[in-house]
């Protein structure tokens, strides 16, 4: 079985989106945990109308470890609120996972925009990602395949850890298990945090990350 699990908080605009697209998926051996917040909307409401089970969240890397001790899968799936699966892309991701006896991964993420901008930084991104991923594994926050003995063996996600802890795990995965990234199929996001906090801010940020990370190794506690 496959664990689906989502961080929640205060998604009730995107949320429905995401699970629907899950719903309408061909494949269909699959549990939905959304790890919440307490959320003040209707977040909790509409997962259950949805039928998922619903844990507690908090920061992201504790609402993905809790989710992940709640979850009866062997095969776990963490996957960003603001998302949204193209039909057929969990038998095509589990498939080719099968097929190359894959224990964690990754894959590309295609925007929900109409700006150039949002392309070419995902592109650059993607490049990096996959020059990368034999050495210095990488990961696509917005979605994360491994298995359930691979999270356990690493302990999970940092949660000590305030920003790229989703390239720490894909790291300490790939030092334990086969891990690739895929550049298909991908998944949809939403661009809001590009539009909230600015691509160019969002764009040095990521570079001043990985930087530090290569320097100064895993980021623990606010980014100065």
């Amino acid at each position: 079985m496959l664990s689906i699990i989502i961080p929640t908080l205060n998604e009730e605009k995107l949320l429905p989106r995401l699970l629907e697209s899950i719903k309408s998926q061909d494949f269909n051996n699959y549990e939905i945990i959304i790890a919440d917040a307490n959320s003040k909307d209707n977040t909790k409401k509409i997962a259950l109308e949805f039928g998922c089970k619903v844990v507690l969240g908090g920061k992201t890397s504790f609402a993905r470890n809790n989710g992940a001790k709640n979850a009866q899968g062997d095969y776990l799936l963490f996957l960003d609120a603001d998302t949204k699966l193209p039909p057929n892309f969990l038998s095509k991701f589990i498939k080719k996972i099968e097929k190359r006896n894959i224990d964690n991964a990754s894959c590309g993420l295609t925007p929900i925009s109409n700006n150039i901008w949002d392309f070419v930084m995902q592109f650059l991104f993607h490049v990096y990602i996959f020059i990368t991923q034999f050495h210095y594994a990488h990961a696509q926050g917005a979605i994360i395949f491994s298995k359930k003995w691979v999270h356990e063996k690493i302990g999970g996600f940092d949660e000590e850890i305030e920003i790229a802890e989703d390239h720490d795990y894909a790291r300490r995965a790939g030092k334990v298990s086969k891990s690739r990234w895929f550049w298909r199929p991908r998944i949809l996001f939403s661009v809001r945090r590009f539009k909230e906090v600015g691509r160019l801010k969002i764009f040095f940020l990521y570079v001043t990350v990985e930087t530090m990370r290569i320097l100064k190794g895993e980021l623990k506690g606010p980014l100065k």
